[in-house]
């Protein structure tokens, strides 16, 4: 492809919008068309993101009204669906939605929401990179959904997912948004570790449908999720555990199996640290044997693998392009 992809953003003010904004800025095969934003409307887009200062000069734009490849979605869970029930969007573009509207239809297991006259397909390269290869939209999964699911994938595919999974997940202040609430001020938030939506968290429709259709023949387990707050900006960590029969070589070598031709995820045999995987679109996996309980730890950072990074993997398979393009990001080791 020689001509550069031409791409809008619409919701750019956020957090997950802002760091799409500057993955695809740097993005080699990538042209910036607009960025909108209705809180921000006609301030510079350095403005709102003062760390894109010298960047870029592009201007938040009330509309999305401009023609492009590829649109990105980063509004509000319930905002996207409103949008494009309103908007003119030709049948050519590309959609990658990062909110949550297209990711579940109640009453169907598939992979595929169909949609506002389109069908989304769900963006988990590590689970169908081949259909999203040949998709036209897409909706990116949810941040504790990506985490939780590349520590269960190769077991669920292996038919090896036969008993209850228990879950526990911390995830950073960014998660929660950019707007103020009790829960994500600083002062309420550092030094501070609390849980919520205990085994009740949205995410786990995406999780209980993706093991579902990995093992259909076989009764999934139940899933045990208690999700934390963390007392940090960006990241989460998961540490989930089962009963196996398998030894820990033999898990050691179905995930390096499963995940060998998967170029952000990757599995160790050291107790790894979130920051190995802050600041890039990178999943690391770790796996320890205790008695018959295999555990499983799994992390990424929730604003890159759980949300903008994803989204730009997505559309580089969209387009045909090389997977990491645009994605080769380094963690600040200190």
């Amino acid at each position: 492809m020689t001509d550069k992809i031409k791409a809008g953003i619409v919701g750019g003010a956020g957090y997950a919008g802002g760091e799409l904004l500057r993955l695809l800025l740097l993005h080699p095969q990538v042209s910036l068309a607009f960025v909108q934003s209705r809180s921000q409307a006609g301030k510079p887009v350095s403005e709102t993101h003062p760390d894109l200062l010298g960047e870029t000069d592009l201007v938040f734009s009330a509309d999305a009204d401009e023609a492009v490849d590829v649109l990105f979605l980063c509004t509000g869970h319930g905002e996207a669906k409103k949008f494009l029930a309103t908007a003119t969007v030709p049948a050519t573009t590309k959609i990658v939605d990062l909110s949550q509207d297209f990711r579940w239809n109640e009453g169907t297991e598939t992979a595929n929401v169909e949609a506002e006259g389109r069908t989304f397909t769900y963006g988990l390269p590590e689970l169908q990179r081949s259909q999203i290869k040949e998709a036209q939209h897409i909706a990116n999964p949810g941040c504790f959904a990506t985490a939780i699911q590349l520590g269960l994938l190769p077991l669920a595919d292996a038919g090896k997912l036969t008993a209850d999974v228990h879950v526990s997940g911390i995830t950073g202040s960014t998660g929660a948004g950019q707007s103020l609430s009790p829960t994500s001020h600083f002062s309420w938030r550092t030094e501070n570790v609390s849980t919520y939506k205990v085994m009740e968290h949205q995410h786990l429709r995406e999780i209980r449908r993706t093991l579902r259709h990995l093992q259909p023949e076989q009764e999934l387990p139940n899933i045990h999720f208690i999700p934390y707050r963390g007392p940090f900006s960006r990241g989460i960590f998961i540490t989930s555990y089962l009963q196996t029969d398998l030894s820990l070589e033999e898990a050691q070598q179905l995930y390096r199996r499963y995940y060998e031709s998967h170029p952000f995820t990757f599995v160790t045999e050291h107790n790894p640290d979130l920051k190995q995987v802050v600041n890039t679109n990178k999943c690391v996996v770790h796996l320890q044997k205790h008695g018959e309980m295999l555990v499983i730890t799994s992390m990424t950072d929730n604003l890159l693998k759980g949300a903008a990074g994803q989204a730009v993997q997505n559309m580089n398979l969209l387009f045909g392009l090389e997977e990491t393009a645009g994605l080769k990001l380094k963690p600040a080791a200190f």
